[in-house]
């Protein structure tokens, strides 16, 4: 079974960066598109981004887009999103997951969370005004 955890949340200063992690077991980690999502207190679960098996990103429309990064390193079986410029909003608990083999990398693909059949426990990142 695929297992995926994620690290590098924490508090910060507005204006500030961190480094998110997500480190991946039981699966060939290279064949595999991984997202990111996030759940801001009081609303549904969003995606952030997604990056393919060749590290191209796709971004949500939301404000993330430009302050964030995506990359991810294969042979470390783990991707990273770098977050830099944060604001209040962005406080949240980030998650990451696996895409589903066999599909056809897209917007309309990466950005809906039934592409995705594994999932980590998520990291709380909390940014402070």
């Amino acid at each position: 079974q695929v297992q995926l955890v994620e690290s590098g949340g924490g508090l910060v200063q507005a204006g500030g960066s961190l480094r998110l992690s997500c480190a991946a077991t039981g699966r060939t980690f290279s064949t595999y598109a991984m997202g990111w999502f996030r759940r801001i207190p009081g609303k549904e679960r969003e995606f952030v981004a997604a990056i393919d098996t060749n590290g191209v990103s796709t971004w949500s429309t939301s404000s993330v887009k430009g302050r964030f990064t995506l990359s991810r390193d294969n042979a470390k079986n783990t991707v990273y999103l770098q977050m830099n410029s944060l604001k209040p909003e962005d406080t949240a608990v980030y998650y990451c997951a696996s895409a589903r083999p066999g599909y056809h990398f897209s917007y309309f693909f990466v950005s809906q969370i039934s592409s995705y059949d594994y999932w980590g426990q998520g990291t709380q990142v909390t940014v402070s005004s």
